[in-house]
């Protein structure tokens, strides 16, 4: 028996059937450099989704902060302990100036879980508003609050306090026209008036800037500054989501919420600012904390752990020092007029989208009847994988190939991406 099978038998008797494997024949990874992984058999991958290992896979600066602070001190924060402050202080100042109290975590489910529980506890009320397709996390209260699990295999849908406004795609969502940013605000109007019709207020809503589980889906201009203004109206909280799309990714602005010219009431960051180390934080104004200083301690007994500071510090340190950002910005605009070259020779690319280092590539049968190919999607990724390019599909029809690669992605990258999906696009069709 192969060592490969060996691991499926195993796997399959010790892991979970919950959790997944990609592809249809699944890797064996065993190391990883930069923007590559390698496999048992020592072939290469270009990686262009692996958006945790976010300044490249097994970076030495990582690395050597934490093994040095491993060796010196690793315990929770009811200590003084100078690692955690430096980082807090560091993080914030690349944030608005109200935006300067920070909760550590260990994963971006726990940072919106705790966004909730901060927001429900400053507005008295528990009625969310939510985006149709959006991911926010696998905690139950995240389930609760995500239409892309709760309206999709297993789920049960949303409960009451629960409000889904359609999906802000001007592709093939609900509303298309040149002003679909002001008819998406008007479904947005009409659950707030619906909630406080029943004598509730609204509690938060809830986004990421550029939607990633949805479909890399870009908000038409003016929505959420729009919604903002309107969930600030009703005395509501806004909540942005950093998870997938924040620390430099987009090029232009270190956040997404930058992109839309909008300031959040709480932030929640994950997935990489540790570059595959578990941890996460939400930051807020200092009313919103103080308001939520009830005397009900917070407590995370690894949040916010020397360790986990330090190599968040260090990712944060070395986005600057390697002008990641500014890499972003260059190769995902590189990365983006390939692929709509590509879209001008292939009739089943209906949508490229997407901002610096987050794209999205929709298939469809025809961009007018905009038929989602969702087989198709996933023959492509798989196809590619042989080509040595790793890639996965989303949005509410899996039918869109996501690229969010880590930061160190190079022109040399973009270029075989584009020339390999040409390729594979061209035997397929």
């Amino acid at each position: 028996m192969s060592n490969e099978n060996k691991l499926k038998r195993l796997r399959k008797k010790y892991i979970s059937p919950s959790f997944s494997l990609s592809y249809n024949e699944p890797l064996y990874i065993v190391r990883g450099k930069g923007q590559y992984l390698y496999d048992n058999k020592g072939n290469k991958y270009l990686d262009a989704i692996n958006n945790i290992q976010h300044v490249g896979h097994s970076h030495p600066k990582v690395l050597e902060a934490a093994t040095k602070q491993l060796k010196k001190l690793n315990t929770n924060t009811r200590y003084l302990d100078e690692t955690i402050i430096k980082y807090a202080q560091e993080l914030t100042k690349k944030l608005p100036e109200n935006l300067n109290m920070c909760y550590f975590a260990n994963s971006g489910s726990e940072s919106n879980d705790l966004a909730l529980r901060l927001a429900r506890n400053y507005t008295q009320s528990n009625e969310t508003i939510v985006l149709e397709g959006a991911y926010h996390g696998h905690l139950i209260s995240l389930i609760e609050i995500s239409p892309y699990k709760f309206n999709g295999p297993g789920g049960i849908g949303p409960p009451k306090h629960v409000h889904v406004s359609p999906i802000p795609d001007i592709f093939r969502g609900k509303f298309r026209s040149k002003n679909a940013s002001q008819l998406y605000v008007n479904e947005i109007k009409k659950i707030i008036l619906e909630i406080e019709n029943t004598g509730a207020k609204v509690s938060s809503f809830i986004s990421e800037s550029i939607m990633g589980c949805g479909g890399q889906i870009i908000p038409p201009k003016k929505f959420l500054k729009n919604t903002y203004d309107l969930v600030h109206e009703s005395g509501g909280l806004c909540i942005a989501d950093e998870v997938q799309i924040g620390f430099g990714r987009m090029g232009s602005h270190f956040w997404g919420f930058e992109t839309q010219d909008i300031v959040p009431d709480i932030i929640t960051l994950g997935k990489s600012m540790g570059n595959g180390h578990p941890i996460s934080a939400l930051i807020t104004t200092k009313e919103i904390a103080e308001t939520f200083d009830n005397g009900m301690e917070y407590f995370n007994s690894f949040g916010g752990n020397p360790v986990s500071c330090a190599i968040g510090h260090a990712v944060l340190n070395i986005i600057d020092e390697e002008e990641l950002q500014a890499n972003a910005f260059s190769i995902g605009a590189l990365l983006k007029k390939l692929l709509n070259e590509l879209k001008n020779n292939h009739s089943i690319i209906g949508d490229i989208r997407g901002i610096g280092l987050f794209l999205g590539i929709e298939l469809v049968n025809n961009r007018e009847e905009l038929k989602p190919l969702t087989k198709t999607a996933n023959l492509v990724i798989n196809k590619m994988k042989e080509r040595g390019v790793l890639l996965s599909t989303d949005g509410q029809n899996h039918n869109v190939i996501k690229i969010k690669p880590p930061m160190v992605f190079n022109k040399e990258n973009a270029y075989y991406i584009a020339e390999n999906l040409d390729l594979v696009l061209s035997n397929i069709e």
